[in-house]
């Protein structure tokens, strides 16, 4: 249970103490509805919300509210500290609290598989050490600041994943985590109507540099490859594609993972068997490794660790669906995730191949391009059956080579893919979490696809 005394959140933020007896909190809670007794409510505001409003359902819940305002009525036995800016306090918070903890700070970042690398690193580390790490994909300003606030004090390492929608985020953040070893998965489109340019984006997963002594990146980007050459830390690679101190070989897919020999400087070798599929997960595997081997993790407890972990929730997930074989990959999309996912419906297909995809959103100026470009792939991948959601998709559905239909929204997509599946399809549903793809699906109960022979 975490200890958050009132006295850590006094120095932390400047804050006044205007009632209340407590000297400490199990924890801090930005969410009213599931906030538990003996928890800090931090009441946040948002352009759409001002968490102030619900400060009285929080007290009553809970056992104190961190606030800029003052509440109207007075909190009988609560504790209220009043702070100029909440959220600033809980940023101050979060980097108080890891200046006190000389623990090893892992930070993930790039374009895509983030969340799986952050998970895979954590699953690796927690064999035999307490790894703490940020909750689901909640890496931006409001959760690592949250996740790190609520350390218990036991931890042997944090794993903490960090996004970015602009320049400068990924230092705000590192500048409240402080890692000291960082991950750049790889850069891709993704967030362009912030960014403006690949360069941007690319400048941004990179300020991370300034903070770490060792990084660990994606040696088959060549385009992030190039944006190192200031650096002067030590830099780790891993790759399949391209030479790497960390890489892959003898690959051999299943229907739910993979198989390979992991191969590391050292000069030792493991076969690692995966459990989520995908190319590009054995990339992810092979971030995890290269950090868990930096950080003195033995190789036994890599593999196992890798061996472990089963998946991210709505990524890649396989299921099944009046006898068709359904990969619901629906959290996020971009280009790359896009097209990663589309040579998995191509690797699995048995019979015929129905994309169901929604837009690629916050692409700005090259949203017209990008979905254009998808088409001309799905093309030479022999895709055989689309379903177009979305304006964006829609209208690059005019470049598809095969049978296309449009639906408005994800309601009316699933109505197309109920009437057209048959047994022996394999089915692809993929968008921006925008497009609300699940619910696409919703609701129908599909089990999971069990292992078989081929399976690993």
């Amino acid at each position: 249970m975490s200890i958050v005394t009132v006295n850590e959140i006094v120095e932390a933020t400047g804050g006044t103490v205007l009632c209340g007896r407590e000297q400490a909190f199990s924890g801090l809670s930005i969410d009213s509805r599931n906030i538990q007794s003996g928890e800090l409510f931090v009441a946040l505001r948002g352009e759409r919300f001002d968490g102030h409003n619900f400060v009285p359902d929080a007290l009553r819940r809970g056992s104190g509210a961190l606030v800029a305002t003052p509440p109207a009525e007075p909190a009988d036995g609560k504790t209220i500290i009043l702070v100029q800016d909440t959220l600033k306090a809980l940023q101050a918070i979060a980097r108080f609290r890891r200046s006190k903890r000389n623990v090893p700070v892992v930070g993930v970042t790039g374009t895509n598989g983030k969340t799986t690398t952050k998970e895979l690193i954590a699953s690796v580390l927690s064999r035999t050490n307490r790894a703490l790490r940020t909750s689901g994909n909640f890496n931006n300003h409001i959760g690592l600041p949250l996740c790190v606030s609520n350390m218990q004090g036991d931890e042997d390492f944090m794993v903490l994943e960090m996004g970015s929608n602009r320049r400068g985020d990924i230092r705000d953040l590192c500048e409240i985590a402080y890692p000291d070893i960082a991950v750049v998965t790889n850069v891709g489109q993704a967030h362009l109507e912030g960014f403006g340019s690949m360069e941007a984006v690319r400048d941004t997963d990179l300020e991370v540099l300034d903070f770490v002594k060792t990084v660990s990146v994606n040696a088959d980007d060549r385009f992030l490859m190039e944006g190192l050459g200031h650096f002067r830390g030590r830099v780790i690679t891993y790759g399949i594609d391209n030479q790497a101190d960390y890489y892959a070989k003898d690959i051999k897919p299943g229907l739910r993972g993979s198989q390979f020999l992991l191969c590391t400087p050292a000069n030792s070798e493991i076969i690692v068997q995966l459990r989520i599929p995908g190319r590009f997960n054995i990339l992810n595997a092979l971030a995890a490794a290269s950090v868990a081997c930096e950080l003195g993790i033995a190789m036994e407890e890599v593999r196992s660790g890798l061996r472990a972990f089963d998946g991210v929730p709505m990524r890649l997930e396989l299921r099944t669906l009046a006898g068709a074989l359904v990969i619901n990959d629906v959290y996020n999309a971009n280009p790359a995730s896009m097209e990663e996912a589309l040579r998995e419906l191509v690797r699995l297909r048995s019979s015929r191949t129905i994309a169901v995809l929604g837009d690629m959103l916050e692409l700005g100026a090259f949203a017209g391009d990008a979905h254009e470009e998808l088409m001309k792939k799905m093309n030479d991948m022999r895709i055989d059956m689309l379903i177009a959601v979305g304006a964006e998709m829609q209208k690059a559905s005019s470049v598809f080579s095969g049978y296309s239909r449009r639906a408005e929204d994800s309601a009316g997509a699933r109505a197309m893919l109920m009437s057209m599946m048959k047994e022996g399809d394999t089915v692809l549903i993929k968008g921006s979490r925008g497009m609300h793809m699940e619910k696409v699906i919703a609701g129908e109960g599909i089990p999971a696809v069990m292992e078989g022979e081929n399976a690993v």
